[in-house]
């Protein structure tokens, strides 16, 4: 079947993740296989090998945490250093992969971040072919403004593993700005806050018709809802172990039983005033099994989050700052992401801008989904005359003598976008040259991301500072670099696309692919074999129910065959062969019959017999 033209929009989240498609000029969100328009962005492996994906993944997370794999948008792009210094918890293993990149570790196999998010893509991927009753290959996927060039390449080598071809990588606010003001064919000028489960990004556009032009963005990509849940468990944990003396954090399910129950009272929390965190049987002693019981408030709760909600403050103030815009000239406040769903989170929202925001103008979870599939649609060449300017949200430069960063591309420029500096040697007859580029806002490197580095090599001989080296920074509608150098006596010329130490080769992108879809074919497969082992299961049961019944009806030689097809009936059910199964599903089925027309050819006679052995009646 030939792939479908339609291109899906993916809000590929931290806890949840969305999928929709254009549908006419109106978003449409599709369904899970559960029903559901909102999947768990949770990854459980299996014993048996099978990958599970959503609701069923999470459930699995307090059995077996260590096999269940969470929040990985967090890990994306990330070195394993970086995540130790930050303290992150997770109750499954991480390790240092290749130049240090986070890897998870399943199995003692090492899973990269986008592995894991490709599982997810593919599970969204397939909803949508089951909804659309074909091939999906095209994707626009979203990520959060504040997402370096890193982050960006490996959500994209995520897709292509899930099998997608990602058409664009699409700005969470701006998305979600997109949603709002599809419609609303007058000038505005608005701030999308957007607080999600991993993830902090506030931006401002101006919309006029149906342009959509980001003024600047800018964000915390280490700060969300997750923050806050560890807040409640670390609060929680520090009264159990004052109480009881045990540290519920030390055991992974413990901890994940914990995970959950805060998370739960953290949703309580805004709708209700206090709420109860209780886990029976939590931790076991000589004296004894151990329950948790505890009470929290509203007042309590915002008390601790309120530190984290200060961090949001400089991000907001900056885009306000580079967007040249007072606070109360803002027209609309959008919010976007669960997070803000928290009353404290509006109220602090309100107090930025002097107003307040539009609580139901879009849904915080769906409203980056909708405009997702706004923008495949534009692609899709479904949506006429939508003009959507974005920027990039951090300064890309190179280093120069002494660790100095020197910008070529500054933070809030319009993309797609080609700028060009001159550079020369620092010392004379030098061969070659190191060009090594960088991201960030601080002037020594150091401090700032090393994105990667190449070498202009077989220079001519020159004294310093004669040599004239073009260097040319284009970055795509993605927001993704890639860089050219050329010495411009000799013509000598190097282009890269920058690509991260952790980044795959065309080569690798093809084998994960062939590797997930290998694992898609199994996970049918064991899914085939467990329904066709149900089935004759059940099949079984019914035969031997009616058989034991009626066995002395029965013929001896019939008994005899019947006893052997339960038999050999049950030793197929251990074996792996699907269709074996349905085939003796039939022979069952067959044999449940012959029983049941022996019956009633019996219950037939006996009737009759007894009209004939009747005397008549004067």
């Amino acid at each position: 079947m030939e792939p479908s033209r339609k291109i899906i929009g993916i809000d590929l989240g931290t806890t949840h993740s969305v999928v929709a498609i254009l549908d006419g000029k109106e978003p449409r969100l599709i369904p899970n296989p559960e029903g559901e328009r909102i999947t768990p962005s949770v990854v459980h492996f299996a014993s048996s090998g099978e990958v599970v994906v959503g609701e069923a993944a999470r459930r699995q997370s307090v059995i077996h945490p260590k096999r269940t794999v969470s929040s990985v948008k967090r890990l994306m792009g990330r070195r394993f250093s970086e995540l130790e210094e930050e303290g992150l918890q997770t109750p499954y293993v991480l390790s240092p992969g290749e130049h240090d990149y986070a890897r998870i570790l399943i199995d003692q196999r090492e899973y990269s971040p986008a592995e894991i998010s490709a599982f997810i893509l593919r599970q969204l991927k397939e909803s949508a072919e089951s909804f659309l009753g074909e091939p999906v290959n095209r994707a626009v996927i979203t990520v959060p403004a504040y997402f370096n060039d890193a982050q960006r390449q490996e959500t994209r080598d995520a897709g292509r593993i899930a099998g997608l071809e990602v058409e664009r990588i699409l700005n969470e606010p701006t998305a979600a700005a997109l949603a709002f003001g599809q419609t609303r064919g007058q000038h505005e000028t608005i701030a999308v806050f957007d607080l999600g489960g991993g993830t902090f990004d506030i931006s401002i556009l101006e919309v006029c018709d149906d342009v959509f032009n980001v003024i600047s963005t800018s964000g915390d990509t280490h700060l969300g809802g997750d923050d806050f849940d560890d807040l409640l468990v670390d609060h929680v944990a520090e009264e159990f172990l004052a109480t009881e003396g045990i540290d519920l954090r030390d055991d992974p399910s413990s901890l994940q039983r914990l995970y959950e129950v805060c998370e739960k009272a953290k949703r309580e929390l805004s709708t209700c005033h206090s709420t109860e965190i209780v886990i029976p049987f939590v931790a076991a002693t000589a004296q004894g099994a151990k329950h948790l019981n505890s009470t929290i408030n509203r007042a309590r709760f915002e008390a601790m989050i309120d530190p984290l909600l200060e961090r949001c403050q400089e991000p907001v103030m900056l885009a306000l700052e580079d967007a040249e815009i007072e606070p109360h000239l803002i027209d609309h406040v959008i919010l976007v992401g669960g997070s803000t769903r928290i009353p404290r989170v509006r109220q602090f929202v309100e107090e930025l801008f002097g107003r307040p925001a539009n609580h139901h103008s879009v849904h915080p979870e769906e409203a980056v989904a909708h405009g997702a599939a706004i923008q495949a649609g534009v692609l899709a060449g479904d949506y006429q005359d939508l003009l959507l300017l974005d920027v990039t949200p951090l300064t890309l430069g190179v280093e120069t003598m002494g660790s100095k960063m020197s910008p070529v591309v500054a933070r809030n420029t319009k993309i797609p976008i080609q700028r060009q500096r001159s550079f020369t040697t620092a010392i004379d007859n030098q061969e070659s040259v190191a060009i090594r580029v960088f991201q960030g806002e601080s002037k020594h490197t150091k401090e700032n991301r090393l994105l990667g580095e190449f070498f202009l090599e077989d220079l001519p001989p020159e004294p310093a500072g004669e040599p004239q080296i073009e260097l040319t920074f284009d970055i795509d509608a993605d927001g993704i670099l890639h860089v050219s150098a050329i010495h411009a006596g000799s013509g000598q010329e190097q282009k890269i696309r920058i690509t991260q130490a952790n980044g795959y080769s065309d080569e690798e992108i093809d084998l994960m692919r062939q590797q997930a879809d290998f694992r898609s074919e199994e996970n049918t497969r064991n899914h085939d074999r467990i329904e066709a082992e149900d089935d004759l299961m059940r099949r079984c049961y019914q035969l031997e129910k009616v058989f034991r019944q009626n066995e002395h009806r029965l013929p001896e030689d019939l008994q005899e065959e019947i006893a052997g097809l339960l038999d050999y009936a049950r030793q197929i059910t251990q074996g792996d062969n699907s269709e074996e199964m349905l085939a003796m599903v039939q022979e069952v089925e067959s044999a449940h019959a012959e029983i049941l027309s022996i019956i009633q050819t019996d219950v037939s006679d006996s009737i009759r017999s007894i009209f004939e052995d009747s005397p008549p009646q004067d």
